[in-house]
């Protein structure tokens, strides 16, 4: 069954949503070349508490660190470790936080130092994507509609809608009903109804969109080793449309 959330649990989750933002806006300003993966996880580590919130992924399902750290080809779920970031890299930070007994979860994709064109290209599709799935959000729509929306535009720049990973229903626990794909037919799948809060993270490569466990055993890369991208925000599906809680 797919919760639905009252406006006094929206509220709450709205306020863990802008520490959230403010947390990973503040880790933004720390990736550059030179940094370790470990030194961002302990930053992360650092402003949750600093916010009187709690990390979301420590210890779920064994993941030993507050933030996910993911390199180029890897997708998400990247466990942060000595790696140190070079110049030319893309970064995808992962962080979810409890606050108040409530999840929220987001992701962003940002460059260290100089990167290509076409990763850069890859970037603002996928962010632009993210924004084309909030935008189609609203009660009466159905997760098809949703999908349809993020991958039409993935795909119409050249890029690849990584399928085998999901965003999820997010609220008392992190991962909730329903499964969100990232792709769809429209007019498929369940309808949304105001109350409903949703993690919408579209995933996406430069070419093929298979994935493989990545090196470190516990997180996912592009199968075919070319570059991936990944965004996320945190959505209330409200009698208006949706509110992001992630800003």
């Amino acid at each position: 069954m797919i919760p639905i959330k009252s406006p006094e649990e929206i509220k709450i989750m709205r306020e863990g949503g802008k520490i959230l933002a403010r947390i990973l806006r503040k880790l933004e300003k720390e990736v550059k070349p030179g940094v370790s993966k470990e030194y961002l996880d302990k930053v992360a580590s650092d402003l949750v508490l600093k916010y009187g919130a709690r990390c979301s992924f420590k210890g779920y399902e064994g993941f030993p660190a507050c933030l996910c750290v993911s390199l180029n080809d890897e997708i998400v779920h990247g466990i942060p470790s000595q790696v140190l970031i070079k110049e030319g890299d893309v970064v995808s930070l992962d962080l979810g936080i409890i606050y108040k007994g409530f999840h929220t979860d987001m992701a962003v994709t940002v460059s260290a130092g100089e990167i290509s064109p076409e990763a850069r290209r890859l970037m603002r599709a996928t962010k632009k994507s993210l924004k084309r799935g909030i935008k189609k959000a609203r009660p009466g729509v159905t997760l098809g509609d949703v999908g349809s929306a993020i991958q039409r535009h993935i795909e119409s720049q050249g890029f690849s809608v990584v399928r085998e990973l999901c965003g999820h229903g997010v609220g008392r626990d992190l991962h909730e009903e329903p499964e969100i794909p990232n792709y769809g037919k429209r007019g498929e799948g369940i309808e949304l109804k105001e109350g409903m809060v949703l993690a919408l993270e579209p995933m996406a490569a430069m070419a093929g969109w298979q994935i493989k466990r990545a090196k470190d055993g516990y997180g996912y890369a592009t199968k075919d080793g070319s570059l991936s991208c990944h965004f996320e925000a945190t959505i209330a599906i409200t009698k208006n449309g949706s509110e992001v809680l992630t800003k």
